[in-house]
């Protein structure tokens, strides 16, 4: 029976590094993802109003095939800075791509990032010409780890999920045969998370072990118009739920494009409504190919999918539900 990996996050996925690093005055923080070795990565954009970097470097018909890193960031556009600080120390570091090794000519790290919007969350704001987002970039690089914290952390920090306090969520699965899929989001949506005028999530029947509170719908039906729990006031990239699934399979950039396509369900199960013209909703898929990809691979990638949404949509509650009370921003544990 496919259960969660041992840390239930991202972590699980040997080969990666996380790093988070957070302004608590300004609200807002930055959470990076670092393969041990360069990563096959892929992207799927469903958001009507994205903020990204490097992503069209992912299409499988361009030079570059994997990754240094992937960035997550708030700050709106003022958080594609993070991942200059993090190109910039992985550069020192002689890490990066290369097409011929040239003496003093550095290499260059490949990063892609996309961020979401907590400019308006209360936070001090006030940097003028000196956003704090490259610094931040740098500081979650140094911080990284084989574990991952969820909640009130890293891009999930200054994130709000409709009505309720957003935040920095994670879940694995291994499948029977010892694949370890997973996926890390940080969950700052338009819509709600969960049903109309109820504690219980969108994600309940997705739920292993009580990992987001235990709560059942007290009814099925609703109003296929309420949109309660959702924010009633969306302004133009005042959104956003950025993603990250990982798996140790191994997959060619075309597969890993798959995969995302195929998690972004997750999204859909766990947020309504998703995918509006002022969210930025964005889905990154790394491999660390650290297992062969059983045959046929067209199944396997069909299995792997599945279960990415699967764990996507578990991690979008594990967001909110770890998430804390900021300001006048009510976190799930403490609304009524």
């Amino acid at each position: 029976m496919a259960r969660p990996g041992p840390s239930n996050s991202l972590s699980d996925v040997a080969g990666l590094s996380i790093g988070c690093a957070e302004d608590e005055n300004a609200l807002t923080g930055v959470t990076v993802i670092v393969p041990d070795v360069r990563a096959v990565c892929a992207v799927d954009v469903r958001g009507g109003g994205p903020g990204t970097r490097e992503t069209d470097a992912l299409a499988p018909e361009n030079l570059v095939d994997a990754v240094d890193a992937l960035v997550l960031s708030g700050g709106s556009v003022y958080g594609l800075a993070a991942a200059d600080g993090v190109a910039a120390a992985m550069g020192a570091e002689g890490r990066g791509f290369g097409l011929i090794d040239l003496p003093g000519v550095p290499r260059s790290p490949v990063i892609p990032a996309a961020i979401l919007y907590d400019l308006a969350n209360g936070g001090a704001k006030t940097w003028n010409d000196a956003p704090p987002y490259n610094a931040l970039g740098r500081r979650a690089y140094a911080a990284r780890s084989k574990t991952t914290p969820l909640g009130n952390v890293g891009a999930g920090l200054g994130a709000v999920a409709g009505a309720l306090k957003g935040g920095q969520g994670s879940a694995s699965i291994v499948s029977q045969d010892g694949i370890t899929v997973a996926a890390l989001v940080c969950v700052n949506s338009w819509g709600s998370t969960t049903l109309p005028n109820q504690r219980a999530f969108w994600a309940h029947a997705f739920e292993i072990d009580g990992e987001f509170g235990a709560v059942t719908p007290a009814a099925q039906s609703f109003d296929a118009e309420d949109w309660g729990g959702a924010k009633f006031n969306p302004q133009p990239r005042a959104n956003t739920t950025i993603a990250c699934v990982a798996t140790d399979a191994a997959l060619t950039p075309a597969e890993a494009k798959r995969i995302s396509q195929m998690a972004s369900a997750g999204l859909a199960r766990a947020i309504r409504p998703v995918f509006a013209p002022f969210d930025g909703d964005v889905v990154f898929t790394l491999s660390t190919a650290a297992r062969e990809m059983p045959e046929p691979r067209a199944l396997s990638i069909a299995r792997i999918g599945a279960l990415a949404a699967d764990c996507l949509t578990r991690a979008v509650a594990r967001g909110v539900y770890s998430a804390q009370s900021v300001g006048v921003h009510r976190a799930w544990r403490d609304a009524s």
